[in-house]
């Protein structure tokens, strides 16, 4: 029996795709062989995750977490919607989420947590997905929000599993010795508020400042047309930066819920201060490659549509 080391590990890894206890497990039943081992695999569908990892995921689900002063969120990918409604990628995204809460929010070191009962990494688990469901997955974003006194709130949007479990996710971090139940409730208002608005910045300070310059150029510019003095420019563009900030800063925007208040004065009247939010929207940012479904549904039933005849 070939002794079973780091290096061949990693090379049936590189091979084959699979996650790192698979191929230990492989090597182990196969007495070290690589090449057994990678057949090995292959019977039991694990090398096939190799074949998936470049196709895009942009379904899946946004899952949240929480604990006491704290919540963490997580969006792990799939290929389809139809991936999202399977109930062992709805448990395994349910599990990252609460693994965050302890691991935090460096990505990779989430990936390299243990996933609980399997013998696996986070990484190791999601290949292992990716063979037995058959669709490529990643995890691809974390956050996590705490306070020192208070509550960080979720809400979840298009809830598969109501407050868990979604499309889109909301963490808001609310500071306050008010009573927990009622911070809660301000909380989950904010975060339909956030889900809503989707603000780009906590406060005007938080605003970033290419992003701040750009606009103000496009304002300067449309002031500029206007033929006015250089005085009276200055303050219609600063006229228009407060208005860009209401469209943009959380704490600046009008509240959905009454459409006349600040988000900064209902905290104030509630005795509370927003210190922090997190949005996630499922697939935000991924391309999605459109495709030619028709075409797709051909292949899969062997049909060559290019030379099908006309009917």
């Amino acid at each position: 029996m070939a002794e079973i080391t780091a290096a061949l590990v990693k090379e049936l890894r590189e091979k084959t795709g699979a996650g790192m206890m698979d191929c230990k497990r492989a090597l182990s039943e196969t007495a070290g062989e690589l090449e057994v081992a990678v057949d090995w695999l292959r019977k039991k569908g694990l090398a096939a995750a190799a074949k998936k990892s470049g196709r895009v995921a942009a379904e899946g689900l946004v899952g949240v977490a929480t604990a006491p002063q704290k919540a963490a969120m997580v969006e792990v990918n799939a290929e389809t919607d139809f991936v999202a409604r399977n109930e062992t990628f709805q448990n395994a995204v349910e599990t990252i989420a609460k693994l965050a809460l302890v691991v935090g929010e460096d990505i990779e070191a989430l990936k390299a947590a243990a996933f609980p009962g399997t013998g696996r990494t986070v990484a190791e688990e999601l290949t292992h997905m990716v063979a037995t469901i058959g669709e490529n997955m990643n995890l691809r974003r974390v956050r996590v929000l705490s306070v020192k006194q208070g509550t960080v709130a979720t809400y979840v949007h298009q809830a598969l599993k109501p407050g868990v479990l979604g499309k889109i996710g909301v963490l808001v971090a609310v500071e306050s010795t008010s009573e927990l139940e009622a911070l809660e409730t301000l909380g989950r208002q904010v975060g339909m508020h956030v889900a809503a608005t989707r603000p780009e910045a906590l406060d005007v300070s938080a605003v970033d400042p290419a992003s701040l310059e750009r606009e103000r150029a496009v304002l300067t510019e449309q002031a500029r047309a206007s033929g006015k003095p250089d005085d009276i420019i200055e303050k219609m563009v600063q006229g228009r930066v407060r208005k860009y900030y209401e469209e943009v800063v959380l704490l600046e925007q009008v509240w959905v819920h009454d459409g006349e208040s600040r988000v900064k004065a209902v905290a104030k009247k509630a005795g509370a201060e927003i210190t922090g939010f997190a949005r996630f929207q499922l697939g935000e940012g991924i391309e999605k490659d459109a495709g030619d479904f028709a075409a797709e549904v051909a292949a899969a039933a062997g049909v060559d549509v290019k030379n099908a005849p006309v009917l």
